[in-house]
Formats: C-alpha cells, sequence, structure tokens
C-alpha cells in the first residue's frame, strides 16, 4: 500500500525551495514550472522564447505528445540535476496585465514587469524596454497594488483565480506562448522503487496528463468571463498580426 500526502501550491516555500526540496529528497514528486528551473535546466528555458510555440490548443497538445525535446531529450537533462521528469503538460495561454493598455513593445518602456527567476524571459521583457522584476507569487498582489511592479504575466485562469485583476485591470493577449508545467521525482527516490511501482507512477502521470487536457479545454473563456463580470474597470487587448511583428 502506498500513502500520497499532497501539499497545495505555497503552503511548503516558493518555488524555488520546492525545486530545492525536490532535489535533496525531501519532497519525492513536485509540479513546476520550467520558469523557475532556466538557471538549473538552461535548456527548459526553450519554453519562454516568444513566439517560438505554437499557441492554438490542438497543435499545443500535438506538440506536447509528439515533442522529441519533450519526450526523449528532457527527460536527461533533467536526470543530472537529480530529477526524474515524468510529463509536461500545457496550462494555458500566456497573459500579461499591466496598470494601462499595452498595444506595442514600446508601452511597457520603464514598466517593472514581475518575471519567474528565469533569465530568459528577464532578457525578453528588457528587449521590450520593461524592467523584468523576479518575485515570489505570494507577493505579486501586494506588489501590484502598491505600484511596486506594474504588470505580470500568468495564464488567465490564474489572474481569475488570484484576483490579480482586480489590481492590475489591463489584460493583454499577446499571443507570446504558453504556460508549461513539469511532472518531476526526486531522482534516488525514483531510482529506488519497484519496476511494478516505477509502473504505477508513470501510468499516473500519463492518466493526469490526459485529465489536464480535458480540464484546461474552455478553461481560459470561462476565467475570462467570471473577470469580466465580476469588475467594469477590466479591459481586453488582443494583439493583431501586424501590432504582433
Amino acid at each position: 500500500d502506498h500513502t500520497v500526502q499532497v501539499y497545495r501550491f505555497g503552503e511548503l516555500g516558493e518555488s524555488d525551495d520546492i525545486m530545492e526540496q525536490t532535489q535533496a529528497g525531501i519532497l519525492n514528486f513536485v509540479n513546476q514550472s520550467p520558469g523557475f528551473t532556466g538557471s538549473l535546466i538552461p535548456e527548459a528555458q526553450i519554453f519562454f522564447i516568444p513566439y517560438l510555440m505554437p499557441t492554438d490548443m490542438d497543435t499545443v497538445i500535438k506538440f506536447f505528445r509528439e515533442s522529441e525535446a519533450i519526450n526523449e531529450d528532457f527527460p536527461e537533462l533533467y536526470a543530472q540535476n537529480g530529477l526524474e521528469l515524468l510529463q509536461m503538460y500545457p496550462e494555458g495561454e500566456m497573459v500579461v496585465t499591466v496598470d494601462e493598455p499595452v498595444t506595442k513593445p514600446e508601452d511597457f518602456n520603464n514598466k517593472k514587469i514581475r518575471v519567474m527567476t528565469n533569465p530568459l524571459l528577464s532578457e525578453t521583457y528588457s528587449a521590450f524596454g520593461a524592467t523584468p522584476t523576479p518575485l515570489p507569487w505570494g507577493e505579486v498582489y501586494g506588489a501590484l497594488q502598491t505600484n511596486m511592479i506594474q504588470g505580470q504575466e500568468n495564464p488567465i485562469f490564474w489572474i481569475e483565480s488570484g484576483g490579480l485583476y482586480e489590481v492590475s485591470p489591463n489584460l493583454v493577449f499577446t499571443s507570446h506562448g504558453w504556460f508549461t508545467t513539469a511532472m518531476m521525482a526526486n531522482k534516488n527516490f525514483y531510482d529506488g522503487l519497484s519496476d511494478e511501482d516505477k509502473k504505477l507512477v508513470e501510468d499516473a502521470a500519463d492518466h493526469a496528463f490526459e485529465k489536464i487536457i480535458v480540464h484546461i479545454d474552455g478553461l481560459a473563456e470561462k476565467a475570462l468571463a467570471k473577470i469580466q463580470e465580476a469588475s467594469d474597470e477590466v479591459t481586453v487587448t488582443r494583439l493583431n498580426d501586424e501590432q504582433i511583428e
């Protein structure tokens, strides 16, 4: 028999803390975005190169199912850092919220934008003219509220559930990428499992992937509808092809 104790996001510290705990074997499993492992596994930053990844859902899911990098190359890179990569999955299109509407890169000039601890992501916003500002998730709402930062990026369902639209009401759909999450296990823990238990873990990860794909279908639209119903101050800007170029 096996018992799994689940901790919700933030209960064991911030994202960097959780990664350290997993590498050290304090945690056996973790779900974490490659956005927080960019310094540890530089190759994982590929998910944050703007406009490199597909954006329509069918193509995104096909990519995650069939990508040679995800399914063959990345497991080796993660293993070199004490992690067993079980699955990678998309969560939703990234949406930027700012203190005023944005339609071109120059509109980011001199704005402090919260980013994950990811060197490439920081360089991207620097190229836009913004000041990338790494902050733990738990500090983002307060930093937006006090104007310590002027914007951030997340999937729309995070913006809705975290109430970020209340303090950063201008939503900008830039089509620059999707939020990605990796399911991982501590490598030593995983290697110590029996073949039967390894298969149990792998089957569970595969099952979770399929459940997640169903869950996120239509999730963004529902989240946006909730936001617009809750606030009259929210603006929605969807960049067109000309604005993106």
